[in-house]
């Protein structure tokens, strides 16, 4: 038997020390917003690239005028963090995100916005004076028409991952009055130099996290579509592998209809008229597609089909 002493003293043993379990713990912020997976944020890197190249074609139609877009980078902030790199006051909008839930916030720098406020009104937009004030209702409607074609250019390259429809909910000018997502809410921050001329800004958009996550397999299914080109011999490999398949060829001749009354009146001796010219070639389906025209000939004792043309049209 053991006494209490011995007992206390095998526990004491057993009992990591204090200093080995401060080495295995490690701090956790639990205010961190939830990482997205990097393969996904390179995927919305490339996705943002193709925006910019799109973007940059059509502000160049719009204020006749050369413009470069470049992308500077992508990142997950929380919704605090990414209001807080903002100027103040700017140029913010809430977006709609049709038929998900959530908001996305894009935002021009006064920078950007004022010059091309400027080209719109006939100006240069090389003026050296800079702005720093909020927008007035009549420049936000002039600077409606700009939006409606960064927006039309998003959704359409978002149209590879997803439909979405990107849709203007509310104006804002003061970064910290935009309440659409909770501070700690994490969000994806891209951000885009726009050069018009000498004249620069940047343009910078915000997309909640959860949104994007949502759209993981998606954004997986785009990733694969893009890695996966077939080579040549895997074109030849398909085609060994489908070559024992079978296909069901059918030819006819296309006649009218005929109601079931006729069809019990009809006797030894009548004949039904198929509207058929002779002069006519056949169609030859397979799989119920059409592929071939041709004619009935005979084979020996049994009834073939000789292909004359192959269909070409869609």
């Amino acid at each position: 038997m053991l006494s209490q002493e011995e007992i206390d003293s095998v526990f004491r043993k057993k009992q990591p020390k204090r200093d080995d379990m401060a080495l295995k713990a490690q701090l956790y912020d639990f205010r961190r917003p939830d990482r997205i997976a990097k393969d996904q944020l390179r995927a919305i890197h490339l996705l943002h690239e193709n925006f910019a190249r799109s973007l940059a074609s059509s502000l160049s139609a719009y204020l006749r005028a050369y413009v470069a877009v470049n992308l500077i980078s992508v990142e997950q902030l929380a919704f605090m963090e990414f209001t807080q790199m903002l100027p103040s006051p700017t140029s913010m909008v809430a977006l709609g995100m049709k038929p998900y839930d959530g908001s996305a916030v894009l935002e021009l720098n006064p920078a950007l916005v004022f010059p091309v406020l400027e080209m719109l009104l006939g100006g240069t937009g090389q003026g050296a004076q800079k702005l720093e004030r909020e927008i007035t209702e009549i420049e936000q409607s002039i600077l409606d028409g700009l939006l409606r074609i960064i927006l039309n250019d998003l959704r359409a390259s978002w149209q590879a991952v997803a439909t979405i429809e990107f849709a203007i909910e509310s104006h804002e000018t003061e970064p910290q009055l935009l309440q659409i997502l909770a501070p700690n809410e994490a969000v994806v921050a891209i951000s885009m130099e726009v050069r018009i001329g000498e004249m620069s800004g940047i343009m910078n958009l915000g997309i909640p996290s959860i949104t994007v996550k949502m759209l993981r397999q998606k954004f997986d299914q785009q990733w694969s579509v893009r890695k996966t080109r077939a080579t040549e011999d895997e074109h030849a490999r398909v085609l060994r592998l489908i070559q024992p398949a079978k296909l069901t060829a059918e030819s006819s001749l296309r006649g009218p209809t005929l109601s079931v009354e006729s069809l019990l009146t009809m006797k030894e001796g009548d004949v039904l008229a198929f509207d058929y010219p002779i002069e006519r070639p056949l169609d030859l389906t397979l799989n119920g597609i059409h592929k071939f025209r041709g004619e009935i000939v005979g084979n020996g004792r049994k009834r073939a089909f000789q292909v004359l043309e192959p269909v070409t049209e869609a």
